[in-house]
């Protein structure tokens, strides 16, 4: 590893992708020694956080400041209310902010930022607990804190040692780290995430195909017995490239393709419906997920899909995935265009 003094005579007119590398290979090696560094300390955080009746209150100045905002967005987004308090604003009446039943994070790699000594003299007096992070044990941080994790000395990516790089990474990394283990243990999954993602690309990840596919008279369906022309032609009329074969109980017994015509074409004013098509195709539940159900769709090389109801359950059907057609009544009809008419690709 190339000391200080090296990286500052770095050539700049030479190669600038090698100096980017030098800078990440460093921040990467700094986080696999945070990775190692992890002991009781971070356990005990962890439970600490897990217990809170109220919110998590994040703190810090400066680039670990701006660190402790995305921490609180990560620790929301995931199922862990939380919220930033600049230290400065709290000597000013944000410390009404926090009350008993939150547990504040304290981020500072010094650990000795004057700023944060309000936001420990109101934890005490109002026993709210704290959890700092920190790279210096002896310190302001060190001292105050119920649990204190301690991040290992970080060099920084700076030429002269100074700006904040591998240091933010880590507390980036732990802040990370810790909503993470906070979802596992308050058994945070999808469901939970998508109701705090309506909206956006995550939204749109989340939802299920029930909720976008096609349905109604808008099925491209046929009975066994039809003709190939009328066949063709109700495939012309809806658009999609496919029609589903039904039988007289409404079962999927079948789809018919442009492929499937084609292998057929010599005979296709001779032959009907169940003769032409492919059996038992590969369907989808109504409740697979989007981005699931659109990687399904590249994955089999197909543009389009049924949805089928779930033996014995109601629409629109929980879980489930791509699944073998077994007779079940096809209740939607999805394309991939519909994906990447909402943006998702």
């Amino acid at each position: 590893m190339s000391s200080p003094a090296t990286r500052r005579a770095f050539d700049f007119s030479g190669d600038i992708i090698a100096r980017a590398q030098e800078v990440i290979e460093l921040e990467a090696r700094t986080l696999l020694t945070l990775a190692a560094s992890l002991d009781d300390a971070f356990v005990s955080a962890c439970n600490l956080l897990s217990s809170a009746t109220g919110r998590i209150v994040i703190a810090g100045v400066g680039k670990s400041g701006h660190i402790g905002r995305k921490m609180a967005a990560t620790f929301s987004a995931t199922g862990a209310p939380a919220i930033y308090v600049h230290p400065g604003e709290a000597a000013h009446g944000d410390l009404g902010m926090i009350v008993p039943g939150d547990v504040i994070i304290v981020i500072s790699n010094s650990g000795n930022t004057a700023e944060l000594r309000v936001l420990f003299d109101h934890a005490r007096k109002f026993d709210i607990p704290t959890v700092g992070m920190t790279s210096a044990l002896d310190s302001l941080v060190g001292r105050s804190c119920n649990v204190c994790i301690l991040m290992p000395p970080a060099e920084e990516a700076c030429p002269v040692n100074i700006a904040p790089t591998s240091s933010t990474a880590q507390q980036l990394a732990l802040g990370d780290a810790l909503a993470m283990v906070l979802m596992d243990k308050r058994d945070i999954g999808r469901d939970d995430i998508k109701s705090l993602h309506p909206g956006g690309t995550i939204g749109l990840r989340l939802a299920t195909v029930g909720e976008l596919m096609h349905v109604g008279d808008k099925l491209p369906l046929v009975p066994l017995d039809l003709p190939m022309d009328a066949v063709i032609s109700q495939m012309t009329k809806m658009g999609f490239g496919i029609a589903g074969v039904i039988d007289e109980e409404g079962h999927l017994a079948g789809m018919i393709t442009d492929g499937d015509i084609r292998r057929h074409f010599k005979i296709l004013d001779k032959v009907t419906a169940h003769e032409v098509m492919t059996p038992h195709p590969k369907v989808l539940s109504a409740g697979m997920a989007a981005e699931d159900a659109l990687r399904f769709l590249n994955n089999s090389k197909v543009t389009c899909a049924f949805i089928v109801a779930e033996p014995d359950s109601a629409y629109p059907a929980v879980g489930g995935g791509a699944i073998a057609n077994g007779l079940q009544k096809p209740i939607g009809i999805i394309h991939l265009h519909d994906f990447l008419r909402l943006g998702l690709s």
